[in-house]
Parts: C-alpha cells; sequence; structure tokens
C-alpha cells in the first residue's frame, strides 16, 4: 500500500466542477452504489445545482459533507456524506466512495475515523450507521475497521443503479463504544 498524503475538505472548499470532474472519472465504479449522487451530477450544470443543494442541507443541519483532497494534485479523491440525521434519536447515517484508482489506501478509513469524532462530538450523535449492499466486502471491511457492529440485513432495501432491489447489511456504532475504544484507527 504506497503512501497518498490527503487531507479532509469541507463542502465550503469545494467547487462543482471538481466535484463533477470525481464523478464523471469514476461513473462505472459508483453506479451501482451512488445512484442517487450520480443522477445529480450528470453534467456540469445538474452538479453545481448538486453541491448548491448539499451547502444549504448543511446550512440547515440536515446533512454534511466531507471530501479527501490529493495534497499533491490538488485532485479530489474520495467523497464521504451524513445523512439521515435524526436528532429525535441522535443518529445519523454515513455514505462514502473513493475514487477507483486509490482503492486500498486507507483513505476512506481516515475520512471515516474523522467524520465520526465530527458526528459524535460535535453533532453529539449517539449511534453512527452504515449501510452498504451484501457484495460491497471493502465497505463492509471499513465498518467493522472501525468498530461498527453488524446489526442486520435489510431484505431489498436499496435499489441500485440498474434499478434492482438490493440486500443491504446495516452496521451501527453507538457512542459509548466508540468512546470506549482507544480510536487509533486511521
Amino acid at each position: 500500500m504506497s503512501l497518498i498524503n490527503w487531507k479532509l475538505e469541507r463542502i465550503e472548499n469545494v467547487l462543482p466542477e471538481e466535484f463533477y470532474k470525481l464523478i464523471d472519472k469514476n461513473k462505472k465504479h459508483i453506479e451501482k452504489t451512488f445512484p442517487v449522487t450520480l443522477s445529480h451530477c450528470l453534467d456540469l450544470e445538474s452538479a453545481q445545482k448538486f453541491i448548491a443543494f448539499s451547502s444549504d442541507k448543511e446550512k440547515n443541519k440536515e446533512g454534511y459533507h466531507f471530501y479527501a483532497r490529493n495534497i499533491e494534485t490538488g485532485d479530489l479523491i474520495g467523497y464521504l456524506c451524513v445523512k439521515s440525521i435524526d436528532n429525535r434519536i441522535s443518529k445519523c447515517e454515513l455514505g462514502y466512495f473513493i475514487d477507483e484508482d486509490f482503492q486500498g489506501k486507507g483513505i476512506i478509513s481516515g475520512l471515516v475515523s474523522q467524520t465520526l469524532d465530527f458526528c459524535f462530538n460535535e453533532l453529539s450523535m449517539n449511534k453512527v450507521f452504515i449501510c452498504t449492499s451484501q457484495i460491497n466486502l471493502a465497505s463492509q471491511r471499513i465498518a467493522l475497521k472501525h468498530n461498527f457492529q453488524q446489526e442486520g440485513i435489510l431484505r431489498d432495501e436499496f435499489k441500485d443503479g440498474d434499478g434492482i432491489l438490493e440486500n443491504v447489511v446495516y452496521f451501527g456504532l453507538l457512542k459509548l463504544d466508540y468512546n470506549s475504544n482507544e480510536r487509533t484507527i486511521l
């Protein structure tokens, strides 16, 4: 695994053009797992609307967006969103993807680590969950590496980019469990 120098960026530091470039470059890679984002970023104009919509969600505390930027090239190489926020019971969901060329380099793991700290300590969430396709073993490994517990399989819960209903594996991490770990993951 070669080391990639990257940094976390927030939405206010991301241009729609560079997000569109990330999406466009990875269309085949994310078409089944991120169909909604992909459908909202088919061209630069729609990507601009998506970033504006995401910025509004963040201002309204309805969602948060984190990006991995390659320090050497300045390119965006990963995306993580905090979504499905339910303040009534203090839980939220993480969704993420990495540029296909940067898989297996620990970048998403680092994004997840930093975002968990944000979710539990800044948003005061009690639970963070990840729902992943049953066949997305890399995403399941990320969840397990960060001490999420598999809580179940939700049948026909997600419609992929081809319109096929898929089972998802539901992973949850409670703040109590997060705080009891030494948080040495990066």
